[in-house]
This record gives structure tokens, C-alpha cells and sequence, in this order.
């Protein structure tokens, strides 16, 4: 029986020892760095917009508008009076999403495995979601590289705050996709607030959250180095698409020589033989590498 993915494809006997590979490296591990990209919420029910299929069929009114996840996911769209009540649906319906969304076992699997290392984790995301502060890792050890819909920023911007979304409610009227007044605002300027996240074409998206977050991984890192520890990088769910996770998990994993064990469905190759792939999803992969560890 075969595993196959993008041409390739692996044994049930090859995937065992791959497996098998993957127990002892996470045994011997003396630090556990977790990378995720969207692949990691699917099995909590969230989706991946893998292509513009998969982007039209969460957002079937993106599809109708001949809107691409690049064309809405555009600060452009806030500065647009005719588009803005479409961006704020767009991402409010997320939000609201996120809020209702219960982090699937896999996270709390790599959690507790993390926390019984001597030199602990940390977390290497892509994701917006809030999952892993959702399943109570620790907000110190969290990078959010693309940014979070949890906190938000001026659209101008009119200065450089960033505030959290508590207690931001988004109404979406989902028969025309618009959010309904009144939008979110800036409480420096009364402007027009937006998401503090990342999006295409985004030059005004504040960083100071986010690179405060790096430091404290830059600071980690080093004293992983320095400690001589062995580091593991388990890789879920991180694409080709925006390959943002998938270049620091093997630039971490050359720096350190850790060993990468890159868990994903389709985009499974990886950099030498060093390293491990395993072909399934998030969570059934999570579970095969961790059986008996925690």
C-alpha cells in the first residue's frame, strides 16, 4: 500500500520507519521548536485556502466577485469605501471563527511534549488564528509571523499602536458578505481600524508585536546554541504557496544542526536525508510521531 502525494509516493513500510525515526529523534530531543502553517487548524475545522478553489469554496461571495484571497486579503480593500464593509465581513467572520474554534489534540500533544524538555519549546507560526494561545501555550513563546487577528491597528496607520480585539464584536450580514456598522475604529484618530495582520501589498502593516516576538526567538535560539542541546523542529502544515515556515524551519534546523521532521499531506519533501517526512495530515501524523512519548 502507498502513500502517494504530488507523484511521489512512500510504503506503509517506509512511512513506519520514518515513523519510527521521528519517536527516537523527539526521545533524545533536549528542545522542541514547532513550525506550523495553515495545514495545523484543518483538523480543528478551519480552512487552509489551499488555491483559489479552496479559497472560493470557504467564501463562496469571493468567488461570485471574481475575488482572489490575494485581492481581498489587501489593505487596499479597508481604504476603499466601496469595499471596506466587504474586507471587515471578510475578516470579521474569521475572527469570529477563531473565537469558536477549539485547538485540535494535536496541540496539546506537542505542549506537554515541549514542556518536558529540559530546554523547553517554542512556537514558529504562520497562522492568525490565536490557536496556540487558545490551547495554552505560553504567549512568551509564541512567534506570529504574519501578525494576528486577536489585536488590531489604525488604517492610516495614524500612529504606531497596536490594541487587542477583546470585546470587538464583527455582525456579518452573510446573504450580502458585508459587515454591519459600525466598523471597528481607531481610538487615537477615529478612523477606520483593521486586523494588524500581514496582507499582500501591505507596507503600513505595524511590526513591533511580531518583532518583539522574534527577539524573544532570536534570544531562545542562542541559548540552545550555547547549551550544546539537541533541538527537534516538527514541521505541520506549512506549503510552497507563501513558504514563509517551511525556509525558517531549514534554516533553523542548518544553523543548530537540528533534525526537521516535516509533517505534510502533499508538500512532504525535505531538504538531505537528515531529515524526516511524514506524508499524512496534521494531527494523524502528531499522533504517529508522539505514541508512547507523552
Amino acid at each position: 500500500m502507498y502513500k502517494k502525494l504530488g507523484g511521489l509516493k512512500m510504503t506503509e513500510r517506509e512511512l513506519e520507519k520514518e515513523i519510527q525515526k521521528a519517536r527516537e529523534v523527539l526521545e533524545e530531543a533536549d528542545a522542541l521548536l514547532i513550525t506550523a502553517g495553515a495545514g495545523m487548524g484543518v483538523d480543528s475545522g478551519l480552512p487552509d485556502f489551499r488555491g483559489p478553489e479552496g479559497f472560493w469554496k470557504a467564501y463562496p461571495v469571493a468567488k461570485k466577485l471574481g475575488l482572489r484571497f490575494e485581492e481581498l486579503a489587501n489593505p487596499k480593500m479597508f481604504k476603499d469605501d466601496n469595499f471596506k464593509h466587504l474586507a471587515w465581513a471578510f475578516y470579521g467572520h474569521r475572527l469570529n471563527l477563531y473565537r469558536k474554534t477549539q485547538p485540535h489534540e494535536g496541540f496539546y500533544i506537542l505542549k506537554k511534549l515541549g514542556e518536558k524538555k529540559k530546554g523547553g519549546y517554542f512556537v514558529f507560526t504562520s497562522n492568525v488564528d490565536g490557536q496556540f494561545q487558545k490551547a495554552g501555550y505560553d504567549e512568551k513563546k509564541i512567534v506570529e509571523i504574519h501578525g494576528s487577528i486577536h489585536h488590531l491597528q489604525c488604517i492610516q496607520p495614524c500612529n504606531d499602536q497596536i490594541w487587542p480585539a477583546d470585546g470587538v464584536e464583527i455582525k456579518v450580514d452573510m446573504e450580502k458578505f458585508e459587515a454591519e456598522d459600525p466598523l471597528p475604529s481607531c481610538p487615537y484618530c477615529g478612523g477606520l481600524a483593521r486586523p494588524n495582520i500581514l496582507m499582500f501589498g501591505d507596507w503600513e502593516w505595524i511590526p513591533h508585536r511580531t518583532s518583539s516576538q522574534e527577539f524573544r526567538f532570536d534570544l531562545w535560539l542562542q541559548k540552545i546554541d550555547d547549551m550544546g542541546y539537541k533541538l527537534v523542529i516538527v514541521e505541520i502544515g506549512a506549503g510552497k504557496a507563501v513558504p514563509t515556515v517551511r525556509m525558517l524551519s531549514e534554516r533553523v534546523a542548518d544553523r543548530l544542526y537540528g533534525t526537521l521532521i516535516r509533517i505534510n499531506p502533499r508538500d512532504y519533501d525535505i531538504p538531505s536525508s537528515r531529515h524526516i517526512s511524514i506524508p499524512l495530515g496534521g494531527l494523524e501524523g502528531i499522533k504517529a510521531i508522539t505514541e508512547d512519548l507523552v
